[in-house]
């Protein structure tokens, strides 16, 4: 299938996925250790949902999570993205990230999700960005802070006991 590429940095393309990314994809969010804190784990069903529902959103929204591949390899080792989220009951831009546990702690999730604040400030309208995780995520929230994020809030929720979010506004960075 074509693979149109969103987003290059210097050692990472971020192209939308497709139904081939499935074997890579599973191999990030079926894993147990990288998935402990979202609410369920990932089967084979709900791996190619994710992949489906992010072509929807790549039609409907013009965004959606994106494939992170390797630049050197193309090799696909997560993804990373701008989705809308249900945050505390508003829905809200998020920058989401899955990176594959053998390239964990090498800074690609910092530097796609960073790829990918400047791209939403440079082609939406969204006054701020945010990124939820479950309050035990330190990963996940470090890797907001990273990029200039900082806490907004944490509240009660079902799914993950207490969320925590972090935002950063339009004018807390400069995007050419």
């Amino acid at each position: 299938m074509e693979q149109r590429i969103i987003l290059e940095t210097d050692r990472l393309l971020l192209r939308e996925m497709n139904i081939d990314d499935f074997d890579a994809l599973y191999k990030v969010l079926a894993d147990r250790d990288i998935m402990q804190h979202y609410p369920y784990t990932f089967d084979e069903n709900r791996v190619r949902d994710w992949i489906e529902r992010n072509m929807n959103r790549y039609h409907d929204n013009g965004f959606g999570l994106w494939a992170v591949c390797l630049e050197d390899t193309r090799e696909m080792i997560g993804d990373c993205g701008l989705t809308l989220q249900n945050i505390e009951g508003e829905m809200l831009p998020e920058i989401g990230y899955h990176i594959r546990a053998d390239h964990q702690r090498k800074g690609y999730a910092k530097e796609a999700a960073a790829a990918v604040r400047d791209w939403a400030f440079a082609n939406t309208d969204y006054p701020a960005l945010y990124s939820y995780c479950k309050y035990t995520n330190v990963g996940s929230y470090k890797t907001a802070e990273s990029i200039g994020m900082h806490f907004e809030k944490e509240y009660p929720d079902p799914d993950n006991k207490i969320t925590h979010v972090s935002v950063i506004f339009r004018g807390e960075v400069n995007v050419e």
